[in-house]
């Protein structure tokens, strides 16, 4: 049976090292997904990738290089990466399944059938209402989410590699953003500058 694993992370270059990680255990890229806010236009389509345009894995070495040659091309998952709106959230740097989910949910709203977004397409691949709130809210404020459907018997492993890469604890960020007044992810409410 295949399991839902997320995390939230508050630096992009941690989920991309995590979503790496993915790739090298051999997890297949048709289960990850990365959904990475780019309400500071990291990232540029028009020139594939960074707002530099360079191939990052030729700057250097450590976190820069393996980001870099997370984000170049011919990478596997993150090679796909591409630009979508989400209502509430505004512009992300999305690629995976639940990039796909969400493109088609926003065609379907706009037929006006699909409703939901980002929460929605979480809740639906099992991801706890509350909790998808709470990713959903981080990606609206800069965070990057991190998504992988892998069999029962990998989720410990799994589990371990996300882990090491400094994700957000969801129930603290639920706590720390309804401590501020938040009570729910708002999809109509306007994306943040």
């Amino acid at each position: 049976m295949k399991r839902t694993i997320t995390r939230l992370y508050d630096s992009r270059t941690d989920a991309l090292e995590a979503a790496h990680e993915l790739e090298r255990m051999g997890i297949d890229d048709d289960n990850i997904s990365i959904i990475a806010s780019n309400k500071d236009r990291w990232y540029d389509a028009k020139k594939g990738g960074d707002k530099d345009g360079e191939n990052d894995a030729a700057k250097g070495a450590g976190k820069g290089a393996a980001t870099g040659g997370v984000l170049g091309a011919g990478a596997g998952l993150l090679a796909g990466l591409g630009l979508l709106a989400i209502p509430g959230i505004g512009e992300v740097v999305a690629a995976g399944w639940l990039a796909s989910t969400l493109t088609g949910a926003a065609a379907g709203a706009v037929a006006g059938g699909a409703i939901g977004g980002l929460v929605g397409a979480l809740t639906d691949a099992g991801v706890p209402e509350e909790d998808a709130h709470v990713y959903s809210e981080g990606v609206r404020r800069g965070g990057t989410l991190l998504t992988v459907r892998v069999d029962d018997q990998e989720a410990s492993r799994v589990t371990s590699a996300l882990d090491r890469y400094r994700p957000t604890d969801v129930r603290t960020r639920g706590q720390e953003y309804r401590s501020s007044g938040w009570t729910r992810f708002d999809p109509n409410a306007p994306p943040p500058v």
